[in-house]
């Protein structure tokens, strides 16, 4: 998508950002912005820094060195009315009802009582728990808990939105309802900072995004830019058979019968179908698309083992 933004000041400014623990440094000159009224994807395997970013701009860790804003200033605790946090560790009242945890963290955000109960059980109705509203949030399973957990962050309308894995163990279709959930906070005027392993969700919602990886960003722009920076347009054959070794392309993607392929230099995609059907191989479709942004994520991180924490 394309990202729409009035680019002036940005709501996030992140410059020369440097986090050290001890002997080790996690963060190594971090620089990025995110502007008023865009979705922006922080993308990253376990342990590139993510959360720490997101922990040094809320002031929870001090950082080494560098500029955290929000709104053009350090964030301060008495800022946090017009944020909404969800953070990695979920934190609820689990020995307390439903609607009760929810009407608590409702009068917390600045809502009267009666206005947090009506808010509270119109997005329970919303998310299929209206009946759980006196159940014990610890009676309640993970996804569910997971769902209050949001809705307890979206309550008070913030202006800015930051969701660490928002949709972490959901399936399908709770998936698509908490990203249709999270669309209407953007149309709304939210500004939404996600952090994601869903690569589908991010082509689906934002407008920028950053790969983090050991805390330097490997690339950061519009999706159309990253997908650019990483191979652009492929061509994707859907075919029966043996793809041939090839001088004119190189196979970046392969699953099953389908594979995506990047041109060489000087090739052309007739070119390239006519050596694939000389081959033997049956071509049931070949048209050209963007690398996606699950390859490029692949292609970024490989294989390499995640580091729990930072």
């Amino acid at each position: 998508m394309g990202v729409g933004i009035d680019v002036g000041e940005p709501l996030v400014h992140i410059r020369d950002f440097r986090m050290d623990f001890g002997n080790q440094r996690v963060i190594r000159d971090l620089s990025f912005d995110v502007f008023a009224g865009e979705t922006f994807g922080f993308l990253g395997s376990n342990g590139s820094g993510k959360t720490t970013t997101l922990r040094a701009l809320l002031g929870i860790y001090r950082p080494t060195a560098g500029t955290l804003h929000i709104g053009g200033k350090d964030f301060e605790p008495r800022d946090g009315a017009s944020l909404g946090y969800l953070p990695e560790e979920r934190g609820l009242y689990k020995k307390e009802s439903v609607l009760a945890v929810m009407v608590y963290f409702g009068r917390l955000k600045g809502l009267s009582r009666k206005d947090a109960e009506t808010w509270s059980r119109a997005y329970l109705d919303r998310v299929a728990l209206a009946d759980k509203a006196n159940t014990r949030l610890d009676k309640l399973s993970g996804g569910q808990q997971q769902k209050i957990q949001l809705g307890v962050t979206i309550m008070n309308n913030p202006a800015l939105l930051i969701l660490d894995e928002p949709t972490q163990g959901f399936d399908p279709v709770n998936r698509r309802l908490l990203m249709d959930i999270i669309e209407e906070q953007k149309r709304s005027g939210a500004t939404v900072i996600m952090v994601t392993h869903q690569m589908e969700e991010v082509e689906r919602l934002c407008d920028r995004v950053i790969l983090l990886k050991d805390g330097v960003a490997e690339a950061y722009g519009t999706v159309e830019q990253v997908q650019d920076q990483y191979g652009g347009t492929v061509l994707r054959v859907q075919f029966t058979g043996r793809l041939p070794d090839s001088d004119l392309f190189d196979v970046v993607a392969s699953e099953g019968n389908q594979a995506d392929l990047s041109p060489r230099a000087g090739a052309d995609a007739a070119a390239i179908l006519r050596e694939i059907v000389q081959q033997g191989v049956a071509v049931h479709s070949f048209v050209p698309a963007r690398t996606s942004l699950e390859d490029i994520f692949l292609r970024v991180y490989g294989t390499q083992n995640d580091r729990a924490g930072v």
